[in-house]
């Protein structure tokens, strides 16, 4: 008897289904076709314990099982269920009249209970769009998959439930979610606030700015100065998530199967900071079956490179075209996969190996040249890929000792989103450009016009510091951001000037 069940596939971050063919006949033996990987070989196993566990078996016949599109590569556990009630089905042991019309998915324990799985968002949403009446998971995954609307989303925890909901023994009540009530109640208070910061007025007016601009930030400064702490406390002021956001930034942790068991939607905007030990296919996705990297777990967020000269040459250099064009492409010999990878950079280096630089203290120790080589550890096009540089000196402790709290992080932020409300407006007819990190040059020419005095004063300052076009274009999208912090409609000198200032790794004589 043939019979034909459905799960599904993730490739990049979206979904494909798979139809998986049951036939038993007459004979004897278990043949598995379709690309699959070890997992899934493995499968008949878990399957046989789980169904012997729970009053049934696997029939002593010909089993041929093909899993179509037959030339894509499947991989994982998570098609234990499918192929078992596929195997039941086509055995006759169970009857299952609409099994066609759901899309089943699950990794089986020996006992028939089942463990999560990966994907289930994207799984949920192709399913919808394929027309398929409901999904039946796991109930760990359940909460992330019932976000889609128009799917009716059933969580079980064994097999025996999957079993009696097909016989019509027991039926089962799909999850229903209301996504945007789900996403406003999300919304909690951050764990890191900026009013727990002392001192360092400066780097918060910078961190302001980055939020406001969406600009990548590098901070300098000796060890205990506070650059991580800073970073830290950058998510704090950002713009909330829109729910399209939220949704982008969930589906690519489903992916990777980061979404807490019984979690529904990401509302809080993703914080990354890998080791320096990273590799560049962890940190920018790919390997044998591509998976996300880090740079698109930060999406919609936050990635911190602490210590960026101690990252490997090759790790921060595949990174530059990301950060430009805001996705990643894997490229195999058979298919290629896109990620989003629109993030904000926050960086953080010591000046020197020994952590200092121009210290009244007498900690220095590196000489010139050494600082010189350990700062051309980051390459100039990277470093011009980073809109503001700027300087962290240690708290002084009569800072340090101060009762009054500062300045609160929604504080901030209340200016931060008015600031990129101005921005969208701005760009309300670009579909591409949301903030000003992203105007093109065309945009650049056509927002950021100076007046003849701001225009003097970038002039010399090109030429002072011997600027690259990059870092030209940088210095009028932060200029932009403060006028917009500024409420006005056009960049003055004070924002120009400002902006310059945010440039300390081009300034001749930063070493000297």
């Amino acid at each position: 008897m043939l019979v034909k069940v459905h799960g599904g596939a993730v490739f990049g971050v979206e979904a494909t289904t798979i139809t998986v063919e049951v036939n038993v006949d007459k004979g004897i033996g278990y043949h598995l076709v379709g690309l699959p990987d070890n997992a899934i070989k493995e499968s008949n196993y878990r399957i046989a314990a789980a169904l012997q566990n729970n009053g049934y078996k696997i029939p002593g016949k010909k089993i041929t099982i093909n899993m179509a599109p037959a030339d894509l590569r499947k991989e994982g556990s998570a098609y234990d269920l499918t192929l078992a009630i596929g195997i039941l089905q086509a055995s006759s042991q169970i009857k299952g009249q609409h099994i066609q019309e759901y899309i089943i998915m699950g990794e089986l324990s020996l006992d028939g209970s089942l463990q999560p799985i990966k994907g289930a968002l994207p799984i949920a949403i192709q399913a919808r769009e394929e027309g398929f009446k409901g999904f039946i998971l796991p109930e760990q995954n359940a909460k992330e998959a019932a976000i889609v609307n128009d799917l009716d989303v059933y969580g079980v925890t064994t097999i025996k439930e999957v079993i009696d909901f097909f016989e019509e023994n027991s039926p089962l009540e799909p999850l229903k979610v209301d996504t945007r009530k789900e996403f406003h109640d999300s919304l909690e208070n951050p764990e890191f606030d900026f009013s727990e910061v002392k001192g360092q007025e400066s780097i918060k007016r910078c961190m302001e700015i980055a939020a406001a601009g969406g600009h990548n930030i590098i901070l300098i400064g000796p060890p205990g100065s506070g650059k991580t702490m800073l970073a830290k406390r950058l998510p704090s002021i950002l713009p909330p998530m829109t729910l399209h956001e939220a949704l982008e930034t969930t589906k690519i942790h489903s992916v990777v199967g980061r979404i807490k068991a019984h979690s529904g939607l990401m509302s809080q905007r993703p914080f990354r900071s890998p080791h320096h030990t990273i590799s560049d296919v962890a940190l920018v996705g790919g390997g044998t079956y591509p998976q996300p990297g880090e740079i698109s777990l930060s999406h919609n967020g936050v990635l911190f490179l602490d210590e960026l000269p101690e990252f490997k040459r090759t790790v921060l250099e595949v990174m530059r075209q990301p950060l430009e064009d805001r996705e990643v492409t894997i490229s195999r010999a058979k298919f290629t996969v896109t990620y989003p990878s629109s993030f904000m950079l926050v960086a953080s280096m010591n000046p020197s190996p020994s952590g200092y630089f121009n210290d009244t203290e007498g900690h220095v120790t590196s000489s010139p040249a050494e600082m010189q080589r350990y700062l051309s550890k980051v390459s100039g096009p990277l470093l011009d890929r980073i809109d503001i540089h700027i300087e962290v000196q240690p708290v002084p402790f009569e800072k340090l000792s101060e009762e009054i709290k500062g300045e609160s992080s929604k504080v901030i932020r209340g200016r931060v989103i008015r600031a990129r409300q101005i921005q969208t407006r701005r760009f309300n007819n670009d579909e591409n450009t949301h903030y000003n990190t992203q105007m093109s040059v065309k945009q650049i020419r056509k927002y950021c016009r100076l007046n003849i005095e701001s225009k003097s004063l970038l002039k010399a300052a090109m030429d002072r510091l011997n600027l690259s076009a990059r870092a030209y274009d940088r210095i009028l999208k932060v200029a932009r951001t403060i006028s917009d912090l500024d409420q006005s409609e056009d960049i003055q000198s004070t924002h120009i000037s400002e902006a310059i200032q945010y440039r300390s790794l081009d300034r001749e004589g930063w070493l000297s």
